[in-house]
């Protein structure tokens, strides 16, 4: 099975904490990033809106759009109203080539507030499940129709974090809901990557590959820090440079029929972690990961 490896341009400046390589350019980004051996990029907050802007910065540095994130609010506000919400950036994507959005509900979420700890994510009643998987069949029903897949990403600190959480989730909602299997975040909430895998490899329409320093998760834990402070203590790396067994569900995926993108996802301190040279590492280390697997990595 053919896949493409792709980057975040978290490695070089941070969404939920802007202090993180605010000062970084997108050209700075991006230049390295195809430097590193990548071919591709999710979105950032410094990237163009504009299909015609983004196709040009991207084209510039020979790199395709591999997808981007959204935030979701199914649980504020009706399917029909979350469609309407999400059409400019299913737009963005559609017209820049990507295959599947990046998913998240961040109803209640502490991911990105640095004064809460993760112990305090937000838990959902019977009500409030039935409410979301109802929400995410609409709206996946209709980016399905529209060429694009969801990828549900589940992620520490919102409503959809723990192995049980993915399952539930999973079970109780059609096909037309992916997901993203994010082997920091499951790990992170005490996850198997390999279980996920072997129970969804149909549904599983994007991979990031997030490492952790399992050191820095139980200081993390043990001192109910908040996700934030996790970043900036070290918690996340790339691929091959922490603790986390990548390989049996790659290669599970890819005996499977997996196709699409291996995308390196693991914010750090740019200060701390030299960006190129951790964006080198990430690309080295999961081109082997991924060739061992089985796959045919695409240049």
């Amino acid at each position: 099975m053919t896949v493409r490896l792709g980057i975040n341009p978290l490695t070089w400046t941070n969404d939920d904490l802007p202090s993180l390589g605010g000062e970084t350019p997108l050209e700075v980004c991006l230049a390295e990033g195809r430097e590193a051996g990548f071919s591709g990029f999710e979105l950032g907050h410094k990237f163009p809106r504009t299909p015609e802007a983004l196709s040009e910065v991207l084209g510039k540095h020979d790199l395709s759009l591999v997808s981007g994130w959204y935030s979701s609010n199914l649980l504020e506000r009706s399917p029909e109203e979350e469609i309407e919400a999400v059409k400019d950036h299913l737009n963005l994507l559609k017209q820049c080539g990507a295959k599947a959005m990046v998913f998240c509900e961040v109803t209640h979420c502490v991911h990105g507030d640095q004064s809460h700890p993760l112990s305090q994510r937000p838990h959902l009643s019977d009500a409030e499940w039935q409410r979301l998987t109802e929400g995410l069949n609409i709206v996946g029903d209709y980016l399905k129709e529209q060429g694009v897949h969801m990828a549900y990403h589940h992620h520490l600190g919102t409503v959809v974090e723990s192995q049980a959480d993915v399952e539930r989730l999973m079970d109780n909602t059609r096909d037309s809901v992916g997901l993203l299997l994010d082997f920091g975040h499951l790990v992170g909430a005490g996850g198997d990557p390999l279980a996920i895998a072997k129970r969804y490899s149909s549904r599983i329409k994007h991979v990031h590959c997030k490492d952790i320093r399992f050191p820095v998760l139980d200081e993390l834990r043990n001192r109910d820090k908040s996700f934030l402070n996790g970043v900036l203590d070290g918690v996340f790396t790339v691929p091959g440079d922490g603790n986390i067994d990548f390989l049996p569900a790659l290669k599970h995926l890819s005996e499977q029929g997996y196709q699409g993108w291996l995308v390196v996802e693991a914010e750090q301190d740019p200060k701390v972690a030299h960006p190129l040279t951790y964006a080198r590492l990430g690309c080295r280390n999961l081109r082997s990961l991924a060739e061992q697997a089985g796959f045919t990595v695409e240049k």
